[in-house]
């Protein structure tokens, strides 16, 4: 198991959760003394009260809760947003109202997910010719009938 050094920088801040023993994603809460509404159309940012310290090859990705899409069009609008193993600042959410109705946050709302993983460094290879597919420069869209 990955060992994550976290803090809370914010006594109010609830730790990130996985709600079931599988998850991928560690749900993150807000962290807002005073209810912060999100009206529609609109873009907040919402802190967690949290940091983390994450090894060097790790990342944190914050997506969108499934949940809050479906029922109330509440969505991240970086998605997904990166945390980098060199950033120690407060992890805070792009949320993003999609939905016609205004939305409420309070405090220990969950507001996004937040997944961990290993990535590679990569070394650039200039070449005059890349390695052939059946695909080849196809892009979006080119595989619908």
């Amino acid at each position: 198991m990955l060992k994550v050094k976290i803090q809370k920088i914010n006594e109010l801040a609830k730790l990130p959760k996985r709600m079931t023993e599988h998850a991928a994603g560690y749900d993150l809460y807000s962290c807002n003394e005073k209810d912060m509404t999100i009206k529609s159309g609109e873009v907040v940012l919402v802190p967690t009260g949290i940091a983390i310290s994450l090894p060097i090859g790790y990342e944190a990705q914050i997506r969108p809760r499934s949940g809050l899409a479906i029922k109330h069009q509440i969505g991240v609008l970086n998605s997904p947003g990166t945390i980098d193993a060199d950033y120690r600042g407060e992890i805070k959410v792009i949320l993003f109202n999609f939905g016609k109705t205004n939305f409420i946050i309070s405090n220990h709302t969950r507001i996004a997910q937040m997944v961990v993983s290993h990535h590679e460094s990569i070394d650039f290879v200039i070449t005059d010719k890349l390695d052939g597919t059946d695909r080849g420069s196809g892009g979006f869209g080119h595989t619908e009938h």
